[in-house]
């Protein structure tokens, strides 16, 4: 029978490994940490995830997409809270488009299950890659509980241990002309869990991400099945009078919270309590290539790990998994052919998730409060409504298509002059009533024809 390795028994590790087995392959999945489904795992542990249409894709195609909606939150839009607490209301797309809030350990936790349930995979825990011979498909392990060295040998591996992959640190990037980067951009990121009211409904809206833009600072919240929400503040480290490395004392973080976000800090008066219930994380984009040697491959954040800013490195993850399994059927299982044009379609798209990613969080961070981002917002949205089959916002074709992500960007891009062309040409502004953009939209499209 064929044998395949797989590296990480992560998100894009797990379902890797149910596309394998439907492909006929005995899977042995080794994951360096202990069985994450044996300890509790309340909603706020890990940083909520939003899945977009890659990976319900992805999902779908192995006939799992429908256990996985079982627990997602669909969020229509953003909500934006201001100094003041007022509220602004940001629809994602048209026609009730949504991306979906899960936690990662749930949906991690229900793969790995499926893995083994469904797949013909097998995982085993407390394995630390330590090396690999790439050529010839070896990998080797050292169990972290008793010391014992062994090793694999399989038909293909595939390392999809995440940013900080081992057989990528331990094998790949000892080879001749391996190219790696990794930039830690100056922000920071801290989890808060805002808990349920006490009868146990939701503080906030519950079906749409809310942001709480401030400049240099961000706070983003996103809902979980119990009445919680999963929030996460992003700052920066250091240089500023509010960063982390200044919030040392319970005093400083009350002052911060109710100086900069005084309307979460009405809900969560006990904030200052609770910050160090999640650790500090840092934030890293990681850049690689080649993506493949002999018979292995990355896949995921192992190849092009980003920052989470358009909440799309599960969904890129998982999207690899797609290109991949297709690229197998189109080359009959020849993995020289298969990884070959893998890493070629895959690694400009991996860069430009990267360059999507940061992009938005200064539209999050900085533009979504601005009423001339909002204004151009609003006539792109109308422009979309109007034409919908020749028509999609960058962010349309990011999180509701599967348009490659080097064209979204560079279509966004060009179409971001374009509309504020059209707004600076038309005089259009925030008091500009909606017929009348109707009818400066539909002359324009007259015009281009």
């Amino acid at each position: 029978m064929k044998q395949a390795t797989i590296i990480g028994s992560g998100l894009v590790g797990s379902l890797w490994a149910i596309y394998l087995s439907k492909a006929g392959y005995k899977v042995r999945i080794v994951e360096r940490r202990s069985d994450m489904r044996k300890e509790k795992i309340s909603a706020g542990k890990s940083i909520n995830l939003a899945t977009s249409y890659r990976g319900w894709k992805a999902l779908d195609e192995m006939e799992i997409g429908n256990e996985i909606r079982k627990i997602a939150i669909p969020m229509y839009g953003r909500t934006m809270h201001d100094l003041s607490g007022n509220k602004t209301y940001q629809p994602y797309g048209i026609n009730n488009q949504a991306i979906f809030s899960v936690s990662r350990g749930e949906i991690n936790c229900k793969l790995m299950d499926i893995a083994e349930q469904k797949g013909n995979a097998e995982i085993s825990f407390n394995e630390e890659c330590i090396g690999a011979d790439l050529k010839n498909g070896i990998v080797h392990l050292k169990n972290t509980q008793t010391g014992k060295i062994s090793e694999i040998r399989s038909d293909v591996v595939f390392g999809t241990d995440g940013a900080f992959s081992a057989i990528r640190y331990n094998a790949m990037q000892k080879l001749d002309r391996f190219n790696y980067s990794q930039n830690y951009i100056e922000d920071g990121y801290r989890e808060i869990l805002l808990p349920a009211n006490p009868d146990g409904s939701y503080k906030l809206d519950k079906n749409t991400l809310h942001i709480w833009p401030r400049g240099r600072f961000m706070l983003i919240a996103l809902p979980n099945f119990d009445g919680s929400f999963t929030c996460t503040l992003f700052m920066p480290h250091e240089g500023h009078e509010y960063c982390f490395n200044n919030l040392t004392s319970k005093d400083k973080v009350e002052k911060f919270f109710k100086e900069v976000f005084p309307n979460f800090f009405e809900m969560m008066p006990n904030i200052a309590d609770a910050w160090e219930d999640h650790p500090l994380s840092s934030l890293a984009i990681i850049r690689c290539f080649p993506w493949t040697h002999g018979k292995t491959a990355l896949m995921g954040d192992a190849a092009h790990a980003t920052v989470p800013f358009f909440g799309q490195g599960m969904n890129a993850g998982f999207e690899d998994c797609s290109v991949m399994y297709s690229l197998m059927k189109k080359h009959n299982e020849d993995w020289e052919k298969v990884f070959k044009e893998y890493e070629l379609l895959r690694k400009p798209n991996g860069d430009a998730v990267q360059d999507l990613s940061l992009l938005n969080y200064i539209v999050m961070r900085d533009k979504v409060a601005d009423p001339a981002f909002q204004l151009q917002q609003k006539v792109e949205r109308r422009i979309a409504e109007l034409y919908p089959g020749t028509y999609f916002p960058m962010y349309s074709m990011v999180s509701f298509s599967d348009i490659e992500y080097q064209v979204a960007l560079k279509q966004g891009k060009e179409q971001d002059e374009l509309i504020q062309g059209i707004i600076k040409k038309n005089n259009i502004n925030n008091e500009t009533n909606n017929e009348i953009i109707d009818e400066i939209i539909h002359n324009f499209f007259k015009e281009k024809k």
